[in-house]
């Protein structure tokens, strides 16, 4: 085929593509059979009269949008809105706008309207409203038609009696300003939370507000037809054909013949989110079914057995890298699930598959993992190789893990190489008091690891060829990590502190991976990922000793944007062989954070005094 012959059919194919687009919008080609006629343009609107709204503060707002005289102003003028439709909307303005100011709390509001000649030929209206004082609860009295059962108390919620904590949980307290909106919240809350704990069917009997314009005082009572008790019953369990429906039972955490509780139902759901076989699952109680045992219904989407994700990517810390992570969720037909990880890229190689057994009792996993990996990091190239097997359990608050491992590191340098070897039985502990694990704004985060294992190492100088150090022995590595948030006013404040300390009589024998270092996007900014710590000959080695910390206030940048937030921080830290050479350096800086649906997103621009560089930052995601 000759060029022209290409170049004439190409044009033809352009051209025929282009006829049949245009041929799709001749009227007897479109689809939009209901569409007779071109819509009209809609015609320009007018202003009919001025107004003039003078109330204080947001009592001004809420009248210019929600009086009539407002919402009315401008209008075509084919609508032909009469002096005498005016005149009705001045003359009801009053009422409404003390209906209006009666939802804010103030009963006793003066209101005048008065019209006289404006500008242009128009008519001036001003709307003059005195609020007032504003009435206030006076009085709360909360009460129930038959008695409630008591209550298993728990650690968030102590009281046994279940009408004590609706009084106590009460959101429109003595002393408040009564606001219809509130008035109505209280309630909603009330009754909301009656339902979620053991009455799914409560209404509430009797609901009244007197309200004594005089005193400006509220006497606000409500009395509760909460119905019979729940009990939870069986579990009905549908969308499971792919994997072990035994696994959805194993996490229910509940046990026939339990009150009803929407915690519980809640908690059951997470567990069937978290564990990696569903793509979706809800939990729902039956509450049209007998009171003594309402069946729990289970609705679940399964994932597929395999997934695999391929993705581009890089990191403040390790640069950029190209990644594969496969999931089999069902090994050999067996109830298993193994994930495998595969990084590449110039300073981060790495290969880890982790196998993780269905639930068994009471939450407990059985694991299996290896990880091979190539790091180049504070120019410096660390190779190691790690496996470990134990068991995990994951609930809502707390985390716990327990394995055996074993580990081996080599770490090469111009200065010195090491290599190293080591067996461990380790246990990790992890609880969360936030209010929300993936985007926390309040509460705090405590971990705490503790290992103990038997080592074995070499350690070669380039300043002393042909000399190589040697050790071998037992170790104890003791870590914690604590996380504290706060909303302050508008602003958002959270701290780090990180302690950690590896007991042993020399470093020599211990893997590089179960020391400790510092500097990075999750330690101390302002500085690079693992150039913090001990040197010797020149070359930064891992230290027996951790201390970091960090405090960071973060505001949006708009009330539109809450979701965007500038930031502030000052990080410090080291890492050294022992606490009296401990010498914490400080990183200071600015950025910029998205709180994304899969966590905070951190763009930061940290400065390092002890090198005076000025570092970018990026993470995803919370560390705890």
């Amino acid at each position: 085929m000759t060029l022209r012959t290409a170049l004439a059919r190409a044009l033809w194919v352009v051209g025929l593509a282009a006829l049949l687009g245009g041929c799709a919008s001749l009227p007897f080609l479109n689809d939009d059979k209901d569409k007779t006629a071109v819509e009209a343009p809609r015609e320009p609107e007018v202003t009919l009269y001025e107004l003039d709204v003078q109330a204080p503060g947001a009592l001004r707002t809420l009248l210019l949008d929600y009086l009539d005289l407002s919402r009315f102003q401008k209008a075509p003028r084919t609508e032909g809105v009469t002096a005498a439709e005016i005149e009705r909307l001045v003359a009801v303005a009053p009422a409404q706008a003390r209906s209006l100011l009666e939802t804010e709390g103030y009963f006793e509001a003066d209101v005048k309207v008065t019209q006289a000649p404006g500008a242009n030929g128009l008519a001036r209206i001003t709307v003059i409203a005195v609020p007032g004082p504003r009435v206030v609860v006076g009085s709360v009295a909360i009460a129930a038609k038959e008695a409630l059962a008591p209550r298993q108390p728990t650690r968030d919620q102590p009281s046994k009696d279940r009408l004590d904590r609706l009084r106590r949980d009460w959101s429109l307290p003595v002393g408040a300003p009564f606001r219809q909106p509130d008035w109505n919240a209280a309630k909603n809350a009330a009754l909301g939370a009656l339902r979620g704990d053991g009455y799914p069917q409560a209404e509430w009997q009797d609901t009244r507000a007197r309200v004594d314009a005089t005193a400006a005082s509220a006497a606000l009572s409500v009395t509760v037809d909460a119905g019979p008790l729940f009990r939870l019953g069986a579990v009905r369990v549908e969308g499971v054909s792919r994997y072990d429906e035994d696994a959805v039972r194993r996490l229910t955490g509940f046990f026939v013949g339990e009150e009803y509780s929407e915690r519980k139902l809640l908690d059951f759901q997470d567990r069937l989110v978290k564990v990696g076989l569903f793509e979706g699952a809800s939990v729902e109680l039956d509450a049209t079914g007998p009171p003594e045992g309402a069946p729990v219904l289970v609705k679940v989407k399964e994932l597929t057995q395999h997934q695999a994700t391929f993705g581009v990517g890089y990191s403040a810390n390790t640069g950029p890298r190209v990644s594969v992570e496969h999931f089999d969720r069902k090994v050999f037909g067996q109830p298993w699930i193994a994930h495998t990880t595969a990084v590449v890229g110039p300073d981060l190689k790495s290969l880890g598959t982790e196998f993780t057994s269905y639930p068994r009792e009471s939450f407990w996993r059985n694991l299996a993992a290896a990880n091979v990996e190539e790091l180049h990091a504070a120019d410096e190239k660390r190779y190691s190789v790690t496996a470990r097997i134990g068991r995990s359990k994951d609930t809502a608050r707390f985390e716990r893990l327990y394995y055996l491992e074993a580990a081996q590191a080599r770490v090469q340098s111009a200065p010195l190489t090491t290599a190293s070897s080591a067996v461990t039985a380790n246990y990790h502990w992890l609880r969360r008091d936030l209010d929300n694990t993936l985007l926390p704004s309040e509460g705090t985060a405590l971990s705490l690891q503790g290992g103990a294992g038997y080592g074995s190492g070499s350690l070669e100088r380039s300043d002393r060829p042909g000399i190589t150090e040697r050790s071998r022995g037992p170790f104890v590595r003791a870590y914690t990590r604590f996380n504290g948030y706060r909303p302050m006013g508008g602003w958002f404040a959270n701290a780090r502190v990180e302690l950690g300390e590896v007991f042993v009589h020399s470093a020599v024998g211990v893997p590089d991976t179960i020391l400790f270092r510092a500097g990075g996007d999750n330690s101390v900014r302002g500085y690079g990922y693992r150039t913090l710590g001990p040197s010797i000959n020149g070359a930064v080695t891992g230290g027996r000793v951790l201390a970091t910390g960090s405090f960071e206030l973060e505001h949006p940048f708009t009330s539109r944007l809450p979701a965007l937030l500038g930031a502030v921080f000052v990080d410090a830290g080291n890492a050294a062989d022992r606490w009296t050479a401990l010498h914490p350096v400080f990183g200071y800086g600015a950025g910029v954070h998205y709180r994304s649906p899969v966590g905070p997103l951190r763009l930061d621009v940290a400065y390092g005094q002890a090198t005076r560089q000025v570092r970018l930052h990026l993470s995803v995601g919370v560390a705890f």
